[in-house]
């Protein structure tokens, strides 16, 4: 399953009659290297945020570069709770919206792995006549008017909602989350399904006594359930793994901070913006070491579950 091409979002457009400008640049990562490019053009840039919640569902923030996203207030407002978004995988990015990081963008939706991401748009970008967004590849920038814009999701099935992202209402009681209408109702599936486990079977021409072949299956049986237990949890415990999800999560919350700074980077010490990064990830960082803790114990504890269970059935089958 692949995803649409930039070549195929714009053939898209065209079909649609959309009026679009097309800029080509070196790829860039941030809105302040897009600027570079387009910046001059009189176009609104745009910062796209690609989130997800513990439920696992995923939205993607479009917003104006300039637009403050607090993501407390914003996973409050879904109803969520204080700590309910955060950034989503870049596996889940490729697997979901099928870019590549530096690539978000609104136009993803069109891929039908996409088709259950929430999308949240920037109501100030109704205050200008073109914004720039990147469509699907981060090596160009289009141009396109709102009104436009909405013209493609609603072809593609979605229906815009443009939102105050800086707003920041009283939750409680009283006050229902004024955003709860756009948490999706369903997870998406993933591109990748898990493969099938084969197991052994023994040949066919087995002539050992039936006592012994009774012990010997439930042996090999036993086998099989521990140590496809364990091999799970030795995926959980690649360390490899662990190290690039936490540069994963790293490098996606500076580009936040960097984006979000971008109108004003002579104000922004290094010190700050690591202070700030430290406070985004951290949480992150915990959950994923206490994960990588537990896995590494389980892991442990079937392995010697399997080598208790290798000693009791070598005793029975043992002459007495």
């Amino acid at each position: 399953m692949s995803g649409y091409s930039k070549e195929q979002l714009l053939a898209r457009l065209q079909e649609l009659n959309i009026n679009f400008a097309s800029y080509d640049h070196p790829a860039v990562l941030t809105v302040e290297a897009q600027a570079k490019y387009v910046g001059h053009l009189g176009g609104a840039l745009s910062k796209n945020l690609f989130l997800k919640d513990k439920k696992h569902r995923f939205y993607v923030i479009s917003a104006l570069s300039g637009t403050n996203v607090d993501l407390k207030v914003l996973s409050q407002r879904l109803g969520l709770g204080k700590g309910g978004l955060r950034m989503a995988p870049e596996e889940a990015l490729q697997e979901i919206l099928q870019v590549s990081l530096g690539c978000v963008t609104p136009f993803a939706l069109i891929n039908e792995s996409a088709r259950s991401v929430s999308l949240l748009l920037d109501q100030g970008f109704k205050a200008h006549e073109s914004c720039f967004f990147h469509p699907l590849s981060n090596e160009m920038t289009i141009s396109v008017n709102t009104r436009d814009l909405d013209k493609f999701l609603i072809s593609i099935g979605r229906n815009p909602a443009y939102v105050d992202l800086e707003a920041t209402p009283l939750v409680g009681k009283d006050q229902p989350p004024d955003l709860a209408s756009l948490v999706p109702s369903e997870t998406p599936s993933l591109v990748g399904a898990p493969e099938k486990v084969v197991q052994n079977q023994a040949p066919d021409g087995n002539h050992a006594p039936a006592e012994k072949k009774g012990i010997n299956k439930s042996k090999a049986a036993a086998k099989e359930k521990t140590t496809g237990s364990a091999k799970k949890f030795v995926a959980a415990t690649d360390v490899g793994k662990l190290i690039d999800e936490i540069i994963n999560k790293t490098c996606a919350s500076v580009l936040i901070e960097v984006n979000k700074d971008s109108e004003d980077q002579s104000k922004v010490s290094l010190g700050h913006l690591l202070e700030k990064v430290s406070q985004k990830i951290g949480p992150d960082l915990e959950s994923i070491a206490m994960s990588f803790k537990n896995a590494a114990y389980i892991e442990g504890f079937h392995a010697g579950l399997h080598s208790v269970i290798d000693r009791g059935i070598q005793g029975l089958s043992s002459p007495r």
